[in-house]
């Protein structure tokens, strides 16, 4: 027994160095050089698969890594690479963000999806990709059941690529996170997403910032605020550059009341003033599961920081992380912000660089920092004395690394990407 465990055990070790010889031996036969840079990351997915527990091999190809590579991959490195990858029964994951392929790779990674008996996440943010491409990956998605997370971000595919995937997730039941920020979403995308999500009860995290919205009547944010009034299976929905102002934010605030999984909300650079923080403050009192709220880059000013302050400091016992980075706030709404940490001692994060540092909020922070009540690694700025009186300075870290699609070299801080979620 003990001897076929371990024969076992080196007859899955094997699998990596197969597919390092594979692939050569294909770009052999199609007369094709072998890429360096898939030698280099096929050889440390060989040496990360023997001293892994799990017997899970992961390829990282990212682009943009000039360490690494000077050449990214094309259209005929992702096919080769794609049809030898397909038939490995260890392949977990596949980063070949920031390349050069086209719809023609897309459709190489699709059957890919199609094929791989075991892949669980996929990340081909910022390539080439169209609307065509999109179509392939999405059809590939109606019968895969491994899928886990997906990322497109920065593919321009458009309103009709959206729209693929929208009919994609009335079929798939597997995949959990979806990444369609920055690829030019409209609003018959926006909304069609928003409306398979009223069904949809399998998908944990959604990206959809910076779509393409060319009206203001925030047709495609009471569409959101209807669906997360009735969905219950999203735990994170990034909204950034979503054009949301007041009336958006209130509508998304109604549909939130009845809301009882959305942990993590990004309205992060939008044109939300005090009267949506105002309406925000009503849904914090109502203390609500939100435990990240992001409301960088917009508008709320001394009386918005209030309003949250008295919701967070009196009411809510569920928040963990606030963001109001650049939202022209003074010293009184910052200090209003320090003293509702002294009463809730769930508020674990705060960010605010890019207000307005008066020496109150200097001071208030300080005093935070000095106890120990609010750690350095879970803010953005850090204290120092010049003449007897007290400064923040930036640091550079911030509530990104809290993204589900945290690079996979892992966290800015040590210890960070686990501190929340």
């Amino acid at each position: 027994m003990f001897f076929e465990r371990n024969r076992n055990l080196t007859m899955s070790t094997k699998a990596p160095n197969e597919t390092r010889e594979r692939y050569t031996a294909l770009c052999k036969q199609r007369n094709t050089q072998p890429h360096e840079y898939v030698l280099k990351a096929l050889n440390k997915s060989a040496k990360d698969f023997l001293l892994s527990q799990t017997e899970e091999m992961h390829v990282d190809l990212a682009g943009n890594n000039k360490l690494l590579t000077q050449r990214r991959l094309e259209d005929v490195d992702v096919e080769i690479l794609c049809s030898i990858l397909s038939k490995s029964t260890v392949l977990a994951s596949l980063d070949l963000r920031y390349n050069n392929f086209t719809d023609v790779g897309a459709g190489a990674v699709a059957k890919l999806i199609e094929e791989s008996p075991c892949v669980k996440k996929i990340n081909i943010m910022c390539n080439e990709l169209t609307s065509d491409g999109a179509q392939k990956i999405a059809s590939a998605l109606h019968d895969n059941v491994t899928l886990r997370s997906l990322k497109m971000n920065g593919n321009k595919i458009g309103n009709k690529g959206g729209m693929y995937f929208a009919q994609a997730l009335q079929i798939n039941t597997k995949l959990r996170e979806l990444d369609l920020g920055d690829t030019d979403q409209g609003t018959e995308s926006m909304i069609a997403l928003s409306t398979v999500l009223n069904q949809n009860r399998h998908l944990r995290a959604l990206n959809i910032n910076r779509p393409l919205l060319f009206s203001c009547q925030e047709e495609t944010t009471v569409h959101f605020g209807k669906m997360l009034k009735v969905n219950h299976s999203l735990r994170e929905i990034h909204m950034s550059k979503c054009m949301i102002r007041d009336f958006g934010m209130e509508r998304l605030c109604e549909g939130l009341t009845d809301n009882y999984t959305l942990v993590y909300l990004d309205l992060s650079c939008n044109r939300i003033t005090r009267d949506g923080a105002k309406c925000m403050s009503h849904l914090l009192r109502k203390n609500t599961p939100l435990e990240i709220l992001d409301l960088g880059y917009n508008r709320i000013e001394d009386d918005g920081a209030q309003y949250l302050s008295e919701a967070i400091g009196t009411y809510n016992s569920n928040l963990k992380a606030l963001v109001v980075t650049s939202n022209c706030i003074e010293g009184k709404g910052l200090v209003c912000i320090a003293k509702s940490m002294k009463t809730n001692n769930v508020l674990s994060n705060v960010y605010i660089w890019g207000n307005n540092l008066e020496e109150s909020a200097c001071d208030a922070f300080r005093e935070l920092i000095d106890r120990r009540r609010l750690l350095p690694k879970n803010t953005d700025v850090k204290p120092y004395e010049v003449d007897g009186k007290n400064y923040l300075a930036e640091l550079s870290h911030g509530i990104k690394r809290f993204y589900y699609w945290t690079p996979s070299y892992g966290a800015d801080v040590v210890g960070g990407d686990d501190d929340l979620l």
